[in-house]
């Protein structure tokens, strides 16, 4: 039946797009002017610096700890030179430690991509009203309201310089989406993926110790200048902990564009943001916006659901026309 070979080959160039979706790490594309690894050559204050860093931040051979596991402390790392390119993706290796029992421990790790550097703020070490994009790796719950999900809590933002981070709420009246992952005191590696590509911001998480991405967050709409500086940056309270990054990795998507958008100036774009989701519940947008993100959880659940309705439809209606024919067979003899 057609109708059945158009819906399975949907199916599996869809699941394709979706597996094929991050980087495996393309050494190639690596930008060693925007990544940060071992043993952290090129970080400090001097000119020629292509990292530096600010208040309690501690670079050793093996990792650099933004803050220790004491308390009212803040750090921050970021990269020297402005990012140019369009489409890029940031695997971030990190480790949050510490030995404060369950929830006895705060407050987590920001990643960063930024129009300022180095402002030490009340966000996580940085500071409020930032111009850009902010990826929260949160680790302490301080809306006890908000018992619908379960901390740690990595959520992302978009800023115009306009929203301040509401910490009494966890920052949900500006957060685009999130998931819970269990980050803190894991025997083996963590790492976080950022995309950015033609307006669609993604982030997997892979802290299972499984070596696969798992989506934790994947929204269009989302509009990021070039010119920007990457950066992670932490801070505790009265609770504290161990925040630890190991490496820091850009990559380049090798992405086609438009005449239009070649000619666009991206260093004059204003970060923003046309919501696709509930910053609440995530819930997506009913006015169609659906169609044009890619597949991802539950989606790729309804349409492998839809497809084998389809195929039970093809099946059904298959024996319904051979059962027909047989019993007009029948009657010609």
């Amino acid at each position: 039946n057609p109708f059945c070979h158009r819906s399975l080959l949907f199916v599996l160039l869809e699941l394709s797009l979706v597996c094929c979706d991050i980087t495996d790490g393309n050494a190639e594309h690596l930008k060693r002017e925007h990544s940060l690894t071992k043993p952290y050559q090129g970080v400090g204050s001097s000119p020629s610096s292509q990292w530096d860093f600010s208040g309690s931040t501690l670079v050793t051979s093996s990792y650099v700890r933004l803050t220790p596991d004491e308390r009212s402390k803040q750090g921050s790392i970021w990269n020297t030179v402005p990012c140019y390119l369009k489409d890029w993706e940031m695997h971030v290796q990190f480790k949050i430690h510490g030995s404060g029992k369950k929830n006895l421990h705060g407050d987590g790790i920001a990643l960063w991509y930024t129009k300022d550097r180095l402002h030490s703020g009340p966000v996580f070490g940085n500071q409020d009203q930032f111009l850009g994009l902010a990826i929260f790796l949160d680790t302490f719950r301080n809306d006890l309201h908000g018992m619908d999900r379960s901390f740690p809590y990595i959520s992302a933002m978009v800023n115009n310089g306009s929203v301040s981070y509401d910490h009494g709420k966890d920052g949900r009246s500006s957060e685009l989406g999130g998931c819970s992952a269990e980050i803190r005191n894991r025997d083996h590696d963590t790492y976080l993926a950022i995309r950015y590509s033609k307006g669609r911001l993604t982030v997997m998480v892979d802290v299972d110790d499984k070596n696969e991405w798992k989506e934790c967050i994947d929204i269009g709409g989302v509009r990021l200048p070039t010119g920007y500086f990457f950066g992670a940056s932490a801070a505790t309270g009265d609770l504290s902990d161990n925040h630890d990054i190991i490496s820091m990795k850009l990559y380049q998507l090798m992405v086609e564009h438009t005449a239009e958008e070649e000619n666009l100036d991206w260093t004059k774009i204003e970060p923003s943001v046309s919501l696709l989701k509930s910053p609440k519940d995530n819930i997506d947008d009913p006015t169609g916006n659906f169609r044009g993100t890619p597949l991802t959880g539950w989606k790729v659940f309804l349409l492998l659901l839809c497809a084998l309705l389809g195929i039970v439809v093809c099946a059904v209606v298959g024996a319904v026309v051979f059962q027909r024919r047989q019993e007009r067979n029948k009657r010609f003899y």
